[in-house]
């Protein structure tokens, strides 16, 4: 066993060099399209920006709706790059020489979500405590909120991952991604505000963070298998 082998938590397989070069491909793909990177970013920065022209400027509204339009934005916006994450391997066949290779596309669709997190999910994590503060959100909140969106949207993009496997193959998916991930979104979304909520009213909000680390066990276990499904449903269509 090389070094870089890992021993599988899901089905007793081995983490090869394969997940690795994966990984770093996407990696590099992801910094070649750097618009794919920006247009999330962008989309998070500016909604954001705009909210105090469309309810006003009023510190003490616009801090009472911070945690709850700052997850939301951050929802939509990793959802924005969701229907990219397989359409370019799929377009090239490259999706269907993942499916033929020995080692399981579990570890090919985990490579690409985690990839596609740090690519989006994880410069809006970074990006929170700044837009936090242009909207007032009292300081008790700020490292609540950062700690939750780098959990939940690190969930969000495994989630995802489901939808655009099953809608890969559809020319124009957006609806109907929206549709099948809206409903999985919603327990990270509800524990994410509530954790920040939490914090700026003075309680623990050490239980919420926790729910939030065990949903993303959960979907790094689980999601990438019902993907790896999805895609070769897909395929066989």
């Amino acid at each position: 066993m090389s070094s870089t082998d890992v021993q599988s938590p899901v089905s007793g397989a081995r983490i090869s060099p394969g997940f690795i070069a994966l990984f770093r491909i996407e990696m590099l793909l992801a910094l070649r399209k750097r618009a794919d990177i920006a247009n999330p970013l962008l989309f998070f920065v500016t909604v954001l920006a705009l909210l105090p022209l469309g309810v006003g400027p009023e510190p003490e509204l616009l801090a009472k709706m911070a945690p709850g339009m700052i997850w939301v934005m951050a929802l939509l916006a990793t959802m924005l790059s969701q229907e990219s994450l397989f359409r370019g391997d799929f377009e090239d066949g490259t999706l269907e020489q993942l499916t033929l290779l020995p080692q399981p596309l579990y570890f090919a669709v985990l490579a690409k979500s985690l990839a596609h997190w740090i690519a989006t999910g994880l410069p809006l994590a970074l990006l929170s405590p700044l837009l936090a503060l242009m909207l007032n959100l009292p300081a008790e909140g700020y490292f609540c909120l950062f700690i939750s969106l780098f959990l939940g949207t690190a969930s969000l993009s495994l989630i995802g991952a489901i939808g655009a496997a099953l809608t890969v193959a559809l020319r124009r998916p957006g609806l109907l991604l929206a549709l099948i991930v809206m409903p999985l979104y919603v327990p990270v979304l509800i524990f994410g505000t509530g954790a920040v909520q939490a914090a700026i009213d003075g309680y623990a909000y050490s239980a919420q963070l926790a729910i939030l680390a065990a949903l993303l066990a959960a979907a790094a276990a689980l999601a990438p298998l019902a993907a790896a499904g999805a895609i070769r449903i897909s395929l066989d269509n």
